[in-house]
């Protein structure tokens, strides 16, 4: 006899949590314990009810996020005595940096709403057995993502760009490095080359999302 995976829903849709329970209720090995509509409820119930696959969004409005809450909730997860619930995520959001930091929150698969429902099906039996899915359109994006070199900054550019991590302007960041507003901008239109971006914030979620900050 097939074990009954025991599903934790966090959504903050209502209608959302409820267009799954209906979905999920077609499914005989597939029992819906919980409904949360924040990622702090979410990480309580997972305490409480202990469920195999907590199905995850990651914008959740007010509170911590769904990457907070997974985080949370691995971590409760990796305590001893502690039952395991696996967080598969399923989401709009297919940014690589949504992406990357749900997997280093400990995330066990990643997929989209636009999955079709036997997908789901499957990546929720996965991920309850603790297999990684995710969604063929993720997969592609990890996969180009390891098969980019980093790019390559030298210890000036990285310099600057940890200062305009801290919001700094061109002249603070020339009295902070004692060089001239002209030699920022120079550095800064290289920066902008090598990491493929065109503006200040995209230089540093570029450079915060590949780790070239400290």
């Amino acid at each position: 006899m097939t074990a009954t995976v025991r599903i934790l829903l966090c959504d903050d849709h209502a209608v959302v949590r409820a267009g799954l329970l209906a979905l999920l209720g077609s499914e005989p090995d597939i029992e819906v314990v919980g409904e949360a509509g924040s990622g702090e409820e979410a990480v309580a119930l997972a305490a409480g009810l202990a469920p195999d696959v907590v199905l995850m969004d990651l914008q959740l409005g007010a509170g911590i996020d769904g990457v907070e809450a997974t985080r949370r909730i691995a971590a409760a997860g990796s305590e001893p005595g502690a039952g395991t619930a696996h967080v598969l995520v399923l989401t709009t959001y297919d940014t690589d940096a949504d992406i990357t930091r749900a997997i280093e929150a400990g995330a066990t698969g990643y997929l989209l709403k636009a999955e079709r429902p036997e997908e789901l099906f499957a990546a929720i039996r996965s991920a309850a057995q603790g297999r990684t899915t995710l969604s063929p359109p993720v997969a592609s994006r990890v996969m180009a993502r390891m098969r980019k070199p980093l790019p390559t900054l030298t210890e000036r550019e990285l310099d600057i760009l940890g200062q305009l991590s801290q919001g700094l302007g061109n002249r603070d960041i020339a009295r902070a490095l004692f060089i001239s507003e002209a030699t920022v901008k120079t550095h800064l239109g290289r920066i902008y080359d090598k990491l493929g971006v065109d503006t200040r914030a995209g230089a540093v979620a570029v450079a915060k999302e590949q780790r070239l900050l400290p």
